[in-house]
């Protein structure tokens, strides 16, 4: 609870306690009219500054203008009819217990976010000549060697070059199970290391590296407002007014056609005002979006702003990019079949012998299968074709078609899913080698619960081969893909589906090489992209990790986070037409127009603060 909660709170309970006195005090006339000002003046006097502040800058129209109008008026209507100052402190007091739940709803989301926003660092250790020197982590420049201590977040990107530890990313990625880290391993910003010293290069400036990203995303969230904030705000710029103004024409105009008395009808028009106060919807509706986007931050999910969050709700069709996406973008020998009686173990061995002067995926790929330690001598590679070495006494030739074509031998066109590579022994083919993209276990499933949460259509683009295209689809359940495309092609093709009519399209990329289609689609969602500038500046949704499985959870958080705030709407709207007119008839007193304004408040405040649970 913050300071400015406990104190409103003691307010609260003092001008309860206060109140519950005077109601056993006798007392007359201005006596007790002086006594119950005071627990009046104790909660209310906030709310009357601020009123009386509106009105000097010609914008008196809020509910704190409607809070002191009725109460002042029902003060006025109290000394008139003898002395029942009750119902003013109780609308006063009530007010302020609703403004206090909905201070504690908004902390408790912003807990959620500042949980995010703590991974900012409060120094970086550097070695010197004196020991360990602790300083801001935006004095220190890329290339730098820093010390981690465990317990202590990593302060920038960088690439551990001593030390091997467990790293806790869940402020990050969402998940709870520590990451294992070595020696060439690259490490994020806002991790916190767990068990034991490790020392790295910096990779990036402090404005640079992910925490800073991160940070930046999260402050910015609340600046990009959904259609539905919007239309609140619009719709209680004009509300206010008019419902001042239908208060007067209430307390005016019907004496003058009716029996009742002016007292009467002004007693009903205040009450119209407390009734009609518009805070539920305008605390509730924002709230509703603001713990939605805490909830997802808590899960790994970094929603650029509510509009966003609002856009994944009526998501139709999804359209993935496969590399880094679907698969885990990581080359991996998925089959070996060797040529006559040469064991896989040879055929792998012989292969990865060559392979091992060359850093192309594919060859480490090859040297990882392998747990033959020969080194091939005399090695000449061609670029884009293969590699040709020296391994004892045989000449041998790994490498793609191209390159078999040249060395005098066609191993035909191949229709299996992956990259080919020949073996040749002196000119003799021994087998070939299988590289393929592992898919990503959740893939599959991710495909499937989107068609749970209402997307109607999934597509895959890739600028692989067609076999490569087809057995990823196969795999992922997708029905529709296009292969071999360029980045701008990927572009064009989501154009088109827009076109075409395909309802709010959302594209999922790596963030690195999509940042033109991540940008065009409705709703761009960058994958794994959180090291990624690319991906913080073109997509609307981070998945800080790069399980797929985060994709149809957006949508559901979000599907969630509208569907409470249409409860909110109809239920607020509902209670207070209905309380509205039954207060213009005079079967609703300030009693009710307390429930109707701060009892509806406190519902849909809490209500707003189950989007914070996922």
């Amino acid at each position: 609870m913050t300071k400015k909660q406990k104190k409103t709170l003691v307010r609260i309970l003092l001008s309860a306690a206060l109140t519950g006195v005077l109601y056993f005090i006798p007392a007359e006339g201005i006596l007790k009219l002086i006594l119950y000002l005071i627990p009046y003046f104790i909660i209310g006097y906030d709310i009357l500054y601020k009123a009386l502040r509106g009105i000097i800058n010609l914008q008196p129209f809020d509910e704190c203008f409607l809070m002191a109008l009725a109460t002042v008026g029902a003060l006025v209507i109290g000394v008139i009819n003898g002395g029942d100052y009750l119902e003013a402190i109780a609308v006063m007091l009530f007010y302020q217990v609703g403004e206090w739940f909905q201070s504690y709803a908004v902390g408790k989301s912003r807990k959620s976010i500042s949980e995010l926003m703590d991974i900012r660092p409060d120094h970086a250790n550097i070695e010197t000549e004196d020991g360990i020197e602790e300083v801001d982590p935006d004095e220190v420049e890329p290339g730098t060697v820093i010390l981690v201590r465990p317990g202590e977040r990593i302060p920038i990107d960088g690439i551990i070059t001593d030390g091997a530890s467990a790293l806790d990313s869940s402020a990050l990625t969402g998940e709870s199970k520590p990451v294992d880290v070595g020696e060439g391993d690259e490490v994020m910003s806002g991790c916190i290391n767990l068990s034991s010293v490790i020392k790295l290069r910096t990779t990036k400036d402090f404005d640079d590296s992910t925490a800073s990203k991160i940070m930046e995303l999260v402050e910015n969230a609340s600046s990009r407002k959904s259609v539905s904030e919007n239309f609140i705000t619009k719709f209680a710029r004009y509300y206010t007014p008019a419902v001042v103004f239908s208060a007067l024409v209430l307390a005016l105009v019907p004496p003058f056609f009716t029996s009742f008395n002016w007292m009467t009808w002004i007693y009903r028009a205040l009450t119209f005002l407390v009734i009609s106060c518009p805070c539920a919807l305008v605390i509730s509706i924002p709230l509703s979006f603001f713990a939605g986007i805490g909830g997802a931050g808590r899960e790994g999910i970094l929603v650029k702003g509510s509009n966003f969050l609002e856009q994944l709700s009526r998501i139709k069709t999804v359209v993935f990019d496969k590399t880094g996406t679907l698969t885990k973008g990581v080359f991996q020998v998925t089959g070996i079949y060797p040529e006559g009686n040469i064991p896989e173990s040879e055929l792998i061995g012989l292969a990865a012998a060559v392979e091992r002067y060359s850093t192309h995926p594919i060859a480490l790929s090859i040297c990882r299968a392998s747990q033959d330690d020969r080194r091939a001598q005399d090695v000449n590679e061609l670029a884009g074709h293969g590699i040709k070495g020296k391994v004892g006494n045989d000449i041998i030739v790994a490498g793609n078609r191209k390159m078999m074509m040249e060395a005098g031998y066609d191993p035909g066109l191949s229709e299996e899913a992956g990259t080919m590579i020949y073996v040749l022994r002196n000119d003799e083919y021994i087998g070939r080698i299988v590289i393929s993209d592992v898919i990503k276990d959740s893939s599959a499933a991710a495909v499937r619960e989107l068609a749970g949460c209402g997307v109607k259509k999934t597509v895959m683009l890739t600028g692989d081969s067609e076999p490569v295209a087809s057995d990823t689809a196969e795999k992922t359940g997708i029905k529709e893909y296009y292969s071999g495309l360029l980045p701008a092609e990927k572009v064009e093709r989501v154009e088109l589906m827009i076109g075409e009519g395909s309802g709010v399209l959302a594209f999922c990329g790596d963030g690195i090489n999509d940042a033109p289609v991540l940008t065009r689609a409705d709703i761009g969602i960058a994958m794994g992209g959180v090291g990624s500038d690319a991906a913080i500046e073109a997509a609307d949704v981070v998945i800080m990790d790069d399980d797929p499985l985060k994709i149809p959870l957006a949508v559901r958080i979000s599907k969630k986070c509208m569907r409470i705030v249409r409860e909110n709407i109809r239920f607020t709207i509902g209670v207070k037409l209905a309380c509205l007119i039954l207060g213009a008839l005079g079967f609703a007193n300030m009693w009710v127009a307390v429930f109707a304004d701060v009892g509806v408040m406190v519902l849909a405040v809490l209500n707003s603060i189950r989007a914070l649970k996922v």
